[in-house]
This record gives C-alpha cells, sequence and structure tokens, in this order.
C-alpha cells in the first residue's frame, strides 16, 4: 500500500493535522498495521518537498506547533493517476514453500510433513480470518474475505503439489 497516497487521499476531503491523518488512516487502513506517527510526518515531509501538499496553517499547541496540510492540484491529479493505475498481480513465481519443499527434497527431508504441516498453518489463519469476518464491519469482511481467498488458492497449491510429490521428487533429484 502506498502510504503517500493513502494520505493524499485522505487529504482530499479537507485539510488535517498529521495526528488526524494517522487516525484516520488507522480507522479505515490500519487495523492490522497501524501507522506510526513518524511514518506519518516523514511522509508529510515528502509530500511537501514535492509540492504535493501544502502547510495551510500552523497551530500553537502544548508541545510543537501543529501543521494543518492540505492536498495541491498536484496532489490531486497524483492520486488520480494512481487510483487508475492497475496494481501489477502478483504470481508468487518463486515462494519460499516451494524452495522448501524442492529442498527438503534434495535433502531427503519429509517434503510431505512440510506440506502437512504448511497446511495446519493455512487452516489455521482461515478459522481466525472467518471468525474475525463474522464479526467485523464490512470493511473488515472485505479485507478478511481478500484474504481468505489467497489462503484457498495456497491450499489448492498444497493439495496438488502433495499429489505431484513423488513427480517433483524425481523431477529435482535427476
Amino acid at each position: 500500500m502506498s502510504i503517500g497516497h493513502t494520505l493524499l487521499g485522505l487529504l482530499e476531503s479537507g485539510p488535517r493535522h498529521g495526528y488526524d491523518l494517522k487516525r484516520a488512516f488507522d480507522e479505515k487502513f490500519g487495523h492490522d498495521r497501524p501507522l506510526h506517527y513518524g511514518q506519518v510526518y516523514s511522509t508529510m515531509s515528502r509530500l511537501l518537498k514535492n509540492g504535493l501538499v501544502e502547510v495551510d496553517g500552523i497551530e500553537p499547541g502544548g508541545g510543537p506547533e501543529r501543521k494543518r496540510y492540505a492536498i495541491t492540484d498536484a496532489g490531486v491529479t497524483d492520486v488520480r493517476q494512481w487510483l487508475a493505475t492497475p496494481e501489477k498481480p502478483e504470481p508468487y513465481l518463486q515462494s519460499t514453500l516451494y524452495t522448501k519443499v524442492v529442498l527438503a527434497l534434495l535433502t531427503h527431508r519429509d517434503a510431505a510433513g512440510i506440506l502437512d504441516t504448511q497446511r495446519s498453518e493455512h487452516l489455521r489463519m482461515m478459522r481466525i480470518l472467518t471468525d474475525r469476518k463474522r464479526k467485523g464491519d464490512l470493511a473488515d469482511q472485505l479485507i478478511c474475505d481478500h484474504a481468505l481467498f489467497h489462503l484457498e488458492a495456497d491450499l489448492r497449491w498444497l493439495e496438488l503439489t502433495a499429489a505431484r510429490l513423488d513427480r517433483l521428487a524425481e523431477a529435482v533429484t535427476r
């Protein structure tokens, strides 16, 4: 996720302080990985330097001065372009799991056991996500669905690989 673009998008509704941007980000997108304040302020500093935001006002506070940021026309254009650009699909052509299975075969270790252990871990995570989805709001449900669909695809791969393990062992140990 592009934190800069996300913060710019949040600014389109109106100027905000860094604290307010962090709170809005965490509420909408940071369920599992909230932003650190340092990330917000370093990102805003970079966006300011690149002309994508401007300081809309400075207010004195009990501590350091509070800057209120506003998105510039260049920032709006940048967000529009980012939203219109499709994300590159991640094909996972060199997955760590595949590497572990092949290395297990090459070193005469239990590749089937690795697949079984991974299947158990995937199922455990799927139970956690399904419970979270059941209790969550629409945003949480959609996030969990995305993760669950990926885990289901991984499970299909685990099953396929287990079914082809003998053939894979022959192919990699020639």
